[in-house]
């Protein structure tokens, strides 16, 4: 966001709080090169760890990015106060990512999830 690559800033965390647990997300665009491994999914769960987690977009940006489909994952129990529950969002051409939870901490079953893995074929497959 800060670099002018995507949509929207990153604001403190509503709680002004580090906030680190796993957290359940909506698939809301599974048509992304990132995100086209998760197609016929509707939930999936990765791990947030951040202090300044908080997307927020004025009014204008936020009509253009839902409107678009540039919303590409939203939290189902927003755990920072982002704007929409937005939890990761693309730019336009859809090249680029924007992420909060962390899918390189949902790689193996065993630890909790392995639905991060999927993020990574996914982009690796359009490759």
């Amino acid at each position: 966001c800060e670099a002018g690559m995507l949509p929207g800033a990153l604001l403190r965390n509503e709680a002004l709080k580090y906030v680190c647990k796993p957290v359940a997300l909506e698939v809301t665009n599974a048509q992304t090169r990132f995100t086209a491994g998760y197609a016929g999914r509707r939930e999936v769960t990765m791990t947030v760890g951040n202090g300044e987690g908080n997307f927020f977009a004025d009014a204008d940006t936020l009509a253009r990015i839902e409107g678009e489909g540039q919303v590409v994952f939203r939290y189902q129990d927003n755990p920072n106060g982002s704007t929409n529950a937005i939890a990761g969002v693309v730019n336009a051409r859809g090249n680029v990512l924007g992420l909060m939870p962390h899918p390189d901490r949902a790689f193996e079953a065993e630890l909790g999830s392995a639905d991060g893995a999927i993020l990574f074929q996914s982009a690796l497959a359009s490759a």
